[in-house]
């Protein structure tokens, strides 16, 4: 067998023990009984030992079926079956043309498309059609908050168990499952569409003020519409269910068909992939919002897009990924269980799995894992890794924070600089998006460039943690001042008092607090919307639109109207912001985002060398279950909290029930964010920096033989002088 010098892959656990490995161990700390499975071949004779430096030569044949002792110069693992790699087809039928798909780059391609499939529904599309199916399924959003959790609750209840029975078995195929199941969740979440009629128009809203408005009752109703909340919810855990071995078994199979130095680049591909989906989808769903939601009655002539009624065509987008989704089972239902060469790959790499004493070589037996009964013994062997679970918690940390700010750094952006949510949320994505992915991808291929050991690896992961934590104290420079705003930090026109909307102008004007359309004053104030503002009449085909006749709205002296402009005082919209650091922000933000997502990969690396090598996929199983548990999950609730307690203004309806919060201290949320931030990022650091401390690496003198296919481990003497490690089995 090769002993060339090389890196346990840290991408995705293998999911089957055919891909056995070994460290070193002298003979009289390590012997084997094996017994032969099948009649030997001309492979399966045994080998002399090789040098460590001839990786190149050809792969180490299965043990023979006699007792033998494992040489000390063999650290790879063993090689794969013949069986186990194969050509591209199914059954008999092995197209010539499909040969060139059957290489690690052909998988890359497909795992590449699936994984960006997956963003574009789950990280895309759900997230922009959220307020869409609120208002055309009657729904709180507390309900809609539900939706939005389902795949992450879904992905926790299967990590674990497709992990671990994943492991042996035949990850591409899993592949096949995986693009079925996320078709068929994007499927369901758009059947309520075809489902529930056509959208009723309702009357539309008069935004200025009315001596005589027809008054509010507060009554509680509900809609049978809401009850398709459980199509949504049944879509995402089918997303969930897809998304699990996506994330587990396709990086594993990456990992298993690569070399170890270019295992981290292949990775950091795949995960900027799935990371590019979301911007995908945003930029579809955004397109498609633009038309209306009953596409075959055509274009409604009695709304547009600045009507609040308007409503677009929302599903279309989940229809073309399901469409899609589908068109990936064919290709990942051809590649054999094991690419070519990957024997030959396998037999020129080395174990980095930390060495704890705690644990001992058990658990060796070819059946292992094949049992529900095995996941006790196997997710208690991975607890005991100290080095890894410091890891877990690290990225957990990490991924609290980043979820955290996908979802609420359009808003900060709103309230800080004055911009519409819509362009808000545009510049968030400019900035989140292309870090994200650059960072994955430049951490990956600085760690295959050159070629760090695990411990390497994981000093590169905390250096990009650190120059992160750094640059997280850019919200401190980027807090502006809160614009003047009736009611809430000016008066009206020396009228009215703090913290009131209502004032002597607009006292007879029957407002409503539940309808939040900001304008700009001519004197520079904003109000909370043009009754308010106590405005009579409006120019309703100008866009942006324009108001007249305005109570509470002072006239400057220096301003002279001319005949286009006469009598004009108010305009939709925020009044611009007097604050000019937000290229700044916006350009700092995103350097903080390359290096925070540069630790990504890294540190995936990291967690799949220091574990066994036939527990890699549970370990990515764990990792992605806390990674959801301890981070993206609470990570938007936390910063939900954090910011609504900086709330200054609270929508209150007809019924006394507090909504959504309207006007936020700028000051206030900005200086919260950098509390989050720091926090979670010294978190980080922490972990990472102890898993460093940890980490002991294998001895150069320990070799540990892992069961072949063709040969069942029956006995496994382990002497107990491991002076400095010992292996985990």
């Amino acid at each position: 067998m090769k002993g060339a010098k090389g890196i346990e892959n840290p991408a995705f656990v293998p999911s089957t023990p055919d891909t056995p490995r070994r460290s070193s161990a002298s003979p009289s700390q390590v012997q084997v009984s094996a017994l032969s499975s099948v009649p030997q071949t001309e492979d399966s004779r045994p080998q002399e030992p090789r040098e460590p430096q001839e990786p190149q030569k050809s792969p180490e044949p299965p043990l023979p079926s006699a007792t033998a002792p494992v040489s000390p110069e063999q650290p790879g693992p063993q090689p794969l079956s013949e069986c186990e790699e194969g050509p591209c087809g199914w059954r008999n039928f092995h197209p010539q043309c499909l040969q060139r798909c059957n290489t690690p780059q052909g998988f890359l391609l497909h795992y590449c498309l699936l994984a960006l499939t997956q963003g574009i529904v789950v990280n895309g599309l759900v997230n922009i059609s959220i307020s869409t199916i609120e208002k055309r399924y009657e729904m709180k959003s507390s309900l809609t908050g539900l939706i939005s959790s389902s795949y992450d609750i879904s992905f926790c209840l299967l990590s674990l168990f497709v992990s671990f029975f994943g492991e042996r078995g035949h990850k591409p195929r899993w592949l096949a499952f995986a693009s079925f199941m996320i078709g068929l969740g994007a499927l369901v979440f758009s059947l309520p569409q075809f489902f529930s009629g056509d959208y009723q128009l309702g009357f539309i809203f008069e935004d200025t003020c009315l001596i005589t408005r027809n008054s509010t009752s507060c009554t509680s109703s509900t809609s049978s519409l809401s009850n398709y909340l459980y199509v949504f919810i049944l879509g995402q855990l089918l997303l969930g269910t897809g998304g699990t071995p996506l994330y587990t078994l396709g990086t594993a199979f990456i990992d298993d068909s690569v070399p170890t130095h270019k295992s981290s680049l292949y990775i950091g591909i795949g995960y900027a992939m799935s990371i590019l989906g979301p911007a995908i989808g945003y930029v579809l769903g955004g397109q498609l919002l633009t038309m209306y939601i009953d596409v075959a009655m055509g274009p409604s002539p009695d709304v547009t897009e600045d009507d609040p009624r308007w409503l677009g065509a929302w599903w279309i987008g989940f229809l073309v990924c399901w469409i899609f989704a589908w068109s990936l089972i064919i290709p990942f239902s051809c590649f054999p269980k094991h690419l070519p060469g990957t024997a030959k790959i396998q037999a020129g790499k080395t174990s980095q799995a930390h060495q704890n004493k705690s644990i001992s070589l058990q658990h060796t037996d070819e059946n292992f894992g094949k049992s529900i009964k095995d996941f006790p013994a196997a997710l208690k062997n991975l607890v005991k890794n100290t080095v890894f679970i410091c890891l877990v918690l690290s990225t957990s940390s990490e991924a609290l924070v980043t979820t955290g700010f996908a979802t609420f750094l359009p808003k900060f952006i709103e309230n800080q600089f004055g911009l519409s949510s819509s362009f808000a949320a545009t510049l968030g994505g400019a900035v989140l998006i292309p870090g994200a992915a650059l960072g994955q991808i430049l951490g990956g291929f600085l760690v295959s460039k050159f070629k760090m050991t695990c411990k390497n690896t994981m000093k590169f992961a905390l250096f990009s943690s650190g120059v992160a934590f750094l640059l997280s104290f850019v919200f401190i420079y980027a807090n502006c001042e809160n614009q003047p705003f009736a009611g809430v930090s000016e008066l009206y026109n020396g009228t009215g008092e703090l913290g009131n909307l209502t004032a002597p102008c607009n006292a007879n004007c029957n407002c409503l607090r539940s309808y939040y359309y900001p304008v700009c004053g001519g004197d520079g104030v904003q109000y909370f919307s043009p009754c308010f503002a106590g405005c009579l009449n409006s120019a309703k085909k100008r866009k942006p639109k324009i108001y007249y006749n305005c109570s509470c709205i002072g006239r400057k002296a220096d301003i002279t109207p001319t005949a286009e402009s006469f009598g004009f005082e108010a305009e939709a919209g925020k009044c611009e912001t007097r604050c000019a650091n937000l290229p700044i922000f916006l350009g700092i933000f995103f350097v903080t985002v390359i290096f925070t997502f540069m630790a990504g990969t890294p540190i995936t690396v990291s967690i799949l060398r220091c574990v066994n090598h036939r527990q890699r996929s549970l370990a990515l199983g764990i990792q992605f279950m806390l990674l959801r548990l301890l981070g993206t999950i609470p990570g938007p609730i936390i910063f939900g909290v954090t910011i609504d307690s900086t709330c200054i203004l609270w929508d209150i309806n007809e019924c006394g029930i507090k909504g959504a919060c309207w006007i936020y201290d700028n000051i206030k949320m900005a200086h919260m964010l950098v509390a989050i931030s720091v926090t979670c990022k010294i978190i980080t650091i922490f972990f990472n920096g102890l898993a460093i401390f940890l980490y002991k690496p294998p001895s150069s003198g320990t070799e540990v033989s892992f069961q072949n296919q063709n040969a069942a481990v029956t006995t496994v003497s382990v002497q107990e002088d491991f002076n400095k490690e010992g292996k985990e089995g």
